[in-house]
């Protein structure tokens, strides 16, 4: 098995309600910082990413307020630590394009861009009540992937031997996950269908297996990703939990 390695980098800090967002009918009210995760990921010859993170502190407190970018965190920021500059990166596969996974992306000018079709056309084109989401022009405001051109994906796609993109729709219609195949097994880089370490605890007071999130735009797809996912993964990498921390590089 190849030697592949996977960087986590908190990109910054989203303060939400947590019964709203992570846990529903537990903790409404209740406001919680959480991490807002990107990946590098490598085999020590192609470099990737997944997701390119969220936005400076001006435009993060627009969306949340009291979310705010650290001097550092700025997804090329982090590479900048491996040695690793924009123009090195081969690919971006965006689990999905709310402004807190995409933001920075125009610094990659050499990444080809992968996204989900059924994603690509929702976030040019979003519900009003996706509208904040996703930066709609009707704002008057640029969305980070405005003018960009991307490779869509319909279905799961295998770009190499160890990453695969699968469907995971649920939080937005076409949202993908994606899965590394390592020495040390399977991870999968869930981005927002698993938001939180806490959705992956049994809801008790259900019955259920694991605890559904409270942000989607179609409850029963957003379960059923669940599901896919903790079939596919040996370790779950989340798109906001706190466990990704645990360490600075997998496996």
């Amino acid at each position: 098995m190849m030697d592949v390695r996977i960087y986590p980098f908190n990109t910054g800090f989203i303060r939400l309600d947590k019964g709203a967002y992570i846990t529903p009918g537990d903790g409404y009210g209740m406001e919680v910082e959480v991490p807002t995760w990107a990946f590098f990921v490598t085999d020590g010859k192609e470099k990737l990413l997944v997701d390119t993170g969220m936005s400076e502190t001006k435009t993060a407190d627009w969306h949340h307020r009291g979310s705010y970018q650290p001097e550092g965190f700025r997804i090329d920021e982090h590479l900048e630590k491996l040695g690793v500059t924009p123009g090195d990166i081969d690919a971006v596969f965006f689990t999905h394009l709310h402004w807190d996974h995409c933001s920075n992306m125009k610094l990659f000018t050499n990444a080809r861009f992968y996204v989900h079709a059924k994603e690509l056309a929702f976030a040019r084109d979003p519900h009003l009540l996706y509208f904040k989401s996703y930066e709609s022009k009707k704002l008057g405001v640029v969305a980070p992937f405005a003018g960009v051109p991307f490779r869509t994906v319909d279905g799961e796609f295998r770009y190499n031997d160890f990453i695969t993109l699968f469907p995971t729709p649920g939080h937005c219609p076409g949202h993908q996950s994606v899965e590394v195949k390592t020495a040390q097994g399977t991870y999968v880089i869930a981005g927002d269908a698993v938001f939180a370490d806490e959705n992956l605890k049994p809801d008790t007071h259900r019955g259920l297996p694991f605890t559904p999130m409270g942000r989607y735009v179609n409850v029963f797809e957003m379960f059923d990703s669940m599901e896919k996912i903790l079939a596919r993964a040996d370790h779950i990498l989340t798109g906001h939990g706190m466990g990704v921390s645990f360490k600075q590089v997998y496996p």
